[in-house]
Formats: structure tokens, C-alpha cells, sequence
């Protein structure tokens, strides 16, 4: 077995707590689909542009997505592959919804 080494860990585990919100997972998974821009997630969450910035925010500073400038709209992108894989796992493994 490998020892642990902690530091080798901690951006790894920032990517993994950057998804441990479920509004920040749902956009993990709506980027799925290609580019969306901040208004897109407030008409589909009814939160606040603030809030949904701020998990933008989050994202993007851990690598998970990058943000690019059109016109006036901020269009996010998923460019984390992994986060790709990951999700398209955890949506095979999901139990039905009762």
C-alpha cells in the first residue's frame, strides 16, 4: 500500500467538495448539454443571480468549469472530464425516483 500524502490530495478533494452542493451538481449536469449562461440556472432555480454566481464561483476556481464572455452574457462551460465521466456514472447508478 502507498502512503498517504495529504497534500497530494487536497486538489483532488477541492474538486470533489466543489460538487458536494446539489445545486452545483444539477449545473455540473445541465453543462452536460454545452454552454449555459447564469440567467439560464436562475430561470430554471428561481435563486438569485448572487447565489447562483457564487456557486459558479466555486466551480470555476476548482477547475470543474471556465466562464467566457459574450456580449453581456457569461456563458459556463464543463471542462473538467473527469466530473464528465463521473456524472454520466452516477446517473447509471441512481435509484428510481418513488
Amino acid at each position: 500500500m502507498e502512503k498517504f500524502v495529504a497534500a497530494a490530495w487536497r486538489e483532488p478533494a477541492e474538486k470533489f467538495k466543489s460538487l458536494g452542493h446539489p445545486i452545483r451538481l444539477w449545473i455540473a449536469q445541465e453543462l452536460l448539454t454545452g454552454p449555459h449562461c447564469v440567467g439560464e440556472f436562475v430561470d430554471a432555480t428561481q435563486l438569485d443571480y448572487s447565489t447562483i454566481s457564487q456557486h459558479l464561483t466555486v466551480m470555476r476556481q476548482n477547475g470543474i468549469i471556465e466562464a467566457e464572455k459574450r456580449g453581456k452574457e457569461v456563458y459556463y462551460t464543463l471542462v473538467c472530464g473527469c466530473v464528465r465521466i463521473f456524472l454520466q456514472c452516477v446517473a447509471e447508478h441512481q435509484k428510481p425516483k418513488k
